[in-house]
């Protein structure tokens, strides 16, 4: 069985403990992370601009990234720790969404944690990312609470009007 397990700052404990309980015992799952490119791409193209190209071994931009990769490397290692059993620890970098559907092409099981408000039920439960990635994604998605969900009295009211009956 191939699973991906995105790995986000902030979910990634639900993750991990979703694949524990959900998968078999001898599955060894990717933990996938994806760092974005616009904070080191902020950080070149500010110095840039405002201190010119004179000294590019001072461009903060270069650190930011080594910043960004180290970050990633820590969750990863963090979550491998948490499953307790082999894996495979993967870094990729660009458009998070983007990536996490191209890493799951292929899968059995793609899991992840909702990020939106978190304090309802419903759609806004979801960021963009995740969204994206719900809709998109090439093989079944095991959506998990990073918490204990809401109760179901924050479901949003029903529309004003009656359903269409077809």
């Amino acid at each position: 069985m191939s699973v991906i397990v995105w790995i986000v700052e902030g979910t990634w404990p639900a993750c991990v403990d979703a694949a524990r309980v959900h998968t078999p015992a001898d599955t060894e799952p990717v933990l996938l992370h994806v760092s974005a490119p616009q904070a080191p791409g902020l950080a070149h193209g500010a110095y840039a601009g405002l201190l010119g190209r004179a000294r590019p071994d001072r461009d903060p931009g270069t650190r930011v990234e080594h910043l960004a990769h180290a970050a990633g490397e820590q969750l990863l290692a963090g979550a491998a720790a948490r499953l307790g059993r082999p894996c495979i620890r993967q870094e990729r970098a660009g458009r998070v969404e983007r990536e996490v559907v191209a890493a799951a092409e292929g899968a059995d099981l793609l899991i992840l944690a909702r990020d939106g408000d978190r304090t309802h039920l419903g759609p806004r439960s979801l960021g963009p990312a995740s969204r994206f990635i719900v809709d998109h994604a090439p093989c079944p998605v095991l959506l998990v609470w990073p918490e204990s969900a809401p109760p179901t009295t924050t479901l949003p009211p029903p529309p004003p009007h009656p359903p269409h009956d077809r």
